[in-house]
């Protein structure tokens, strides 16, 4: 909260002043109050004409210490009921891409799409017509149009005590939407104005606006203009046609009965009436309104961004305390996955499920995720790119790499690929045939399993889960009790694929893993030390 230094000095000033008894009328309107601020000219033989008996100066005394008094009342009053921002600051979660494209929101806790919206987000032509049409003065009055209050007044005794016309302001409807719907009278206008002032003194005009357009009620749950224009017409504010934006004007002047998905015919009125307006006010050329007249009105609502849901749901429920969160996701890339996936799904005729997870080597950031197939259907928000699985033949390699790293292993080492019993385990490759003598390489790229096992045998199974545990990966047996054995090798443990593909970028990055980022301003996380840069070299 802010109080114009020469607001506090005029109040000290005006007072002292009435106490010394000095002559107000004189004062120029140059002082925060109307005041003079040079006392007017006089002389010493004047001293004892002029001086006012000891009655008047208590009276002024008086008067002085009570106009303080009422001043100091009045910022008091201000600062202990100040505005209630607490709808604007609820406003929807979003999650968004690193560019800061929207990739999903969420409703509010009191079921509204409120996204937060500032000047910035939306087209310079909506806010022509939102002021032209709403608020001639909003950047020159410091709340309440003077003017337009003086007409509605002339007009509504003129007409019987019946409204003609109003006089809010942008601010005044901002300090509605604010507080809440209240009934119509002249006591909750008074009120509005009030709170208009109070925003006016703590805010600047494109705050204030930014407060309008996040919470304008835009006809069932949505509110602000973004919200409107993604629901409507699948679309940022910032791409609005003059059609687009004329409708987003006149909803807010009746939202229930303006909504185009439900009152189309009705929602063109609307808009064309602001059009005409427009054409009225010289804002708008006769030629382009009647072009935008032309068109029609979105008669259906479009379903909300939803792009990378298991990774925004992840991250809200994370983060609490943030409405906007920026991802490292790369909407682009995560647009290619989505449709990849899209196609590949066509394929599996037995309800499989697929996920998919694309990091950046280098700065371990997330650049796409697909946690499931279709998020609305059966068991689609379970994230299957953090539910433990079979990794199947997916961790050879890390048990090569700690065996390249322990020396006892060399890529051109020959392996025997052949029928062997490690006790009462007997596993077979999956052509159901044998190599014989292959490398290590060789055994490694054509992912045979008995040279796989082998490796593990010398490794051991518990230090190469440990390992893995260490690295940050979790890891899930088949029993609580069980422990480590030979058929970790071939996917006899549960691991995500979230935790393999972490995994992997250690390979990349010279046997270092390290925790995926998924949030831009996330810190890095710690290495931890899978094998050596020479393993994951050959690797």
């Amino acid at each position: 909260m802010r109080y114009p230094l020469h607001w506090v000095e005029g109040a000290k000033s005006f007072a002292r002043r009435m106490i010394l008894g000095e002559d107000l009328s004189a004062e120029s309107s140059s002082s925060p109050l109307g005041l003079r601020r040079d006392p007017p000219p006089w002389h010493a033989a004047d001293a004892v004409r002029h001086a006012p008996s000891n009655k008047w100066r208590g009276r002024r005394i008086i008067a002085g210490f009570t106009a303080f008094g009422v001043i100091a009342f009045f910022l008091a009053l201000d600062a202990a009921n100040p505005p209630d921002m607490s709808r604007y600051v609820n406003a929807s979660p979003e999650v968004v891409d690193k560019n800061g494209k929207l990739l999903r929101p969420f409703l509010t806790k009191d079921g509204f799409w409120r996204l937060k919206t500032s000047v910035r987000d939306v087209s310079p032509r909506y806010l022509l017509l939102l002021k032209a049409y709403e608020d001639q003065h909003f950047d020159s009055h410091f709340g309440v149009d003077l003017l337009a209050v003086a007409r509605a007044a002339k007009q509504y005794f003129g007409a019987g005590a019946h409204v003609v016309s109003g006089a809010s302001t942008l601010t005044m409807q901002t300090a509605r939407l604010l507080e809440g719907p209240r009934p119509r009278s002249l006591a909750n206008k008074f009120f509005q104005m009030v709170r208009a002032f109070q925003l006016e003194e703590r805010y600047s005009k494109d705050e204030i606006l930014s407060i309008y357009l996040t919470l304008a009620p835009m006809g069932g749950n949505l509110e602000g203009v973004r919200s409107a224009s993604l629901a409507y017409f699948n679309k940022e504010p910032s791409a609005l046609t003059l059609s687009e934006a004329a409708l987003l004007v006149a909803l807010p002047q009746s939202p229930a009965r303006l909504r185009p998905d439900r009152h189309a015919i009705r929602a063109k009125k609307g808009r064309d009436k602001v059009l005409n307006r427009m054409v009225t006010e010289n804002i708008v050329t006769q030629g382009d309104a009647t072009v935008a007249m032309r068109e029609g009105v979105a008669y259906q609502r479009q379903a909300m961004p939803l792009h990378a849901p298991h990774l925004a749901q992840r991250l809200v429920l994370a983060e609490k305390t943030k409405t906007r969160i920026v991802s490292t996701i790369d909407g682009d890339v995560q647009a290619s996955v989505e449709r990849l996936v899209a196609t590949e799904s066509t394929y599996m005729d037995d309800g499989a499920g697929m996920a998919i997870v694309v990091v950046d080597n280098k700065t371990r950031g997330v650049v796409a995720y697909v946690g499931g197939t279709n998020y609305w259907g059966a068991a689609g928000q379970i994230d299957l790119a953090r539910s433990p699985r079979s990794p199947g033949s997916a961790l050879k390699p890390f048990i090569y790499g700690m065996a390249f790293d322990d020396l006892f292993l060399h890529p051109a080492t020959l392996m025997s690929d052949q029928a062997t019993q490690f006790g009462d385990y007997a596993p077979r490759d999956f052509s159901g045939g044998f190599q014989g003598q292959v490398s290590a390489t060789q055994a490694l790229r054509m992912s045979l399993n008995i040279p796989a096992v082998m490796a593990l045998e010398r490794v051991g199974p518990l230090r190469f889960t440990l390992n893995l545990t260490n690295a940050g990966a979790q890891i899930v047996f088949p029993t609580r009790d069980a422990a480590p054995s030979l058929p970790v090798a071939l996917g006899g443990l549960g691991i995500s694929l979230s935790d393999i593909t972490m995994l992997y970028t250690g390979i990349a990055n010279g046997g270092q893993a390290r925790a995926l980022r998924m949030e831009v301003d996330a810190p890095q996380a710690a290495d931890k030390r899978l094998f050596g840069p020479i393993a994951a070299y050959y690797l």
